[in-house]
């Protein structure tokens, strides 16, 4: 009984690595060559800013580098227009609402900013803007372990994108923390996403 149990154990190892590197070889691949320099990114850009936590109506770390590197991108004439993409529910304190205050405060005018209250997700900010905004070729903003696996989810949902790797004034343990995370789980379920559309 133990051998069996000893051959199943070492058998979903082997099924869950095999998931976890087709997943990564399949973000590579889709994202080759599309994870930009920001000098590289065209005038006149749509810039998509990936929510994350914020917390008492300020942006957390994450959501702040992300902002700053779309503040840079504008001032650089980069970006036409910027589309804050996140929770906008009261209980997750409306990640859109904060991204955009933090973006006038810092000089952003009001009609360049969009706000996506329902980018609950990766794959979803990727659908709505496809379905919502009409946008073909964004540029997304996020940290450098998020930014191909977003690049390679809104590839496969029809939206052609690029990316820019934010800034991170972030603690090493949660940058672990999310390379891992995102090694184990988001990018296998981003794959699972990409084949069931």
């Amino acid at each position: 009984m133990r051998a069996v149990a000893g051959r199943a154990f070492l058998i979903a190892l082997i099924a869950v690595e095999l998931v976890i590197t087709v997943a990564a070889t399949w973000v590579y691949v889709s994202a080759y060559g599309r994870v930009v320099d920001e000098r590289d990114v065209a005038a006149g850009a749509t810039i998509v800013v990936l929510g994350s936590l914020v917390d008492d109506g300020e942006p957390g770390d994450y959501v702040r580098g992300r902002l700053d590197t779309a503040l840079e991108l504008y001032r650089s004439g980069r970006a036409d227009r910027i589309i804050n993409s996140g929770n906008g529910n009261s209980d997750a304190g409306d990640e859109p609402a904060v991204m955009r205050a933090y973006l006038e405060g810092h000089g952003v005018p009001a009609g360049i900013i969009v706000d996506d209250p329902a980018g609950f997700d990766t794959a979803a900010s990727c659908r709505r803007l496809r379905d919502e905004f009409d946008v073909d070729d964004p540029v997304i903003v996020t940290q450098d372990f998020h930014v191909s696996r977003a690049v390679a989810l809104c590839r496969s949902l029809g939206v052609d994108a690029t990316g820019v790797a934010a800034h991170c004034d972030c603690s090493w343990p949660t940058v672990l923390r999310n390379h891992i995370r995102e090694a184990v789980l988001a990018r296998p379920r981003a794959l699972l996403t990409a084949v069931t559309g």
